[in-house]
């Protein structure tokens, strides 16, 4: 790998930190390099603070008593162009150019109206250079369930089952027995934590009265979607507690349960 290809990797494992609690912002790592070798980092870890070039900056500064000298002979590394319009927090790029980093190097751009190419014009037109186009796939990857809203306006969806070897889900009788191990449930937890919902039908409700919560793992429940278009199910199952937010998708009403 090119030295630009292992600092952009650096940049996606330091993002991958924020799944679960950016959305429904990207998640985005920054590093920066200077004499080929990191002088500061971070990432985007909380939606609607400090992304990831303001940690990484900062992070210069904490640790670098020279860190202004230093920033204006460095490299500025982050997998998604750099915000260029004021949102919950100022402009990246801004702060970038207000720091006088000399070069960056951009893994893919914000389809985001607002950003998409604009980040990176105001980069150049502050007599930056920028470098596109070094694990791009890899970026973009990262995060499609950002680029799957913005680019198709709906949900990224996954779909998850647990099936036997020979290919059944359950028993005829619709017993519940469970198929997956104390490992895969776990692994099933995590994913919970990092999607914004989870969606199951009437039937499920009914024969695996499941929580959907995340118990098994550390982070926040997802929104509970439930489809029940006649609304027969019984009002004692778990997904009624009121423990976390939930949605019954029905064909009378839409009945949101607040958590």
């Amino acid at each position: 790998m090119s030295s630009h290809q292992i600092y952009l990797q650096r940049c996606i494992d330091l993002a991958r930190l924020g799944a679960g609690s950016v959305s429904p912002n990207p998640m985005v790592g920054s590093v920066i390099v200077c004499d080929d070798k990191i002088i500061g980092e971070g990432y985007h870890k909380v939606y609607g603070q400090a992304h990831a070039e303001v940690n990484a900056i900062n992070q210069v500064f904490e640790t670098h008593e020279n860190a202004r000298e230093l920033l204006q002979r460095s490299t500025i590394y982050v997998n998604l162009e750099p915000c260029s319009h004021f949102g919950k927090t100022p402009p990246c790029a801004d702060l970038i150019i207000s720091n006088q980093i000399p070069r960056a190097v951009i893994g893919c751009r914000d389809p985001f109206d607002q950003i998409n190419g604009k980040g990176i014009e105001k980069l150049k037109n502050a007599g930056i250079e920028v470098s596109e186009g070094i694990l791009t796939d890899q970026c973009i990857d990262l995060n499609k369930r950002f680029f799957t809203r913005i680019r198709k306006q709906r949900p990224y969806i996954i779909l998850k089952w647990a099936q036997t070897a020979n290919g059944f889900f359950a028993p005829a009788d619709r017993s519940q027995k469970w198929i997956s191990s104390q490992s895969s449930k776990q692994l099933v937890h995590q994913w919970r934590t990092e999607e914004d919902a989870v969606l199951v039908g009437k039937n499920t409700a009914l024969a695996d009265n499941p929580r959907l919560n995340t118990r098994k793992w550390s982070g926040r429940d997802p929104v509970r979607i439930i489809i029940d278009r006649r609304l027969e199910l019984p009002l004692n199952l778990h997904i009624f507690d009121q423990s976390q937010d939930t949605i019954i998708l029905t064909s009378k009403k839409l009945i949101l349960l607040a958590g």
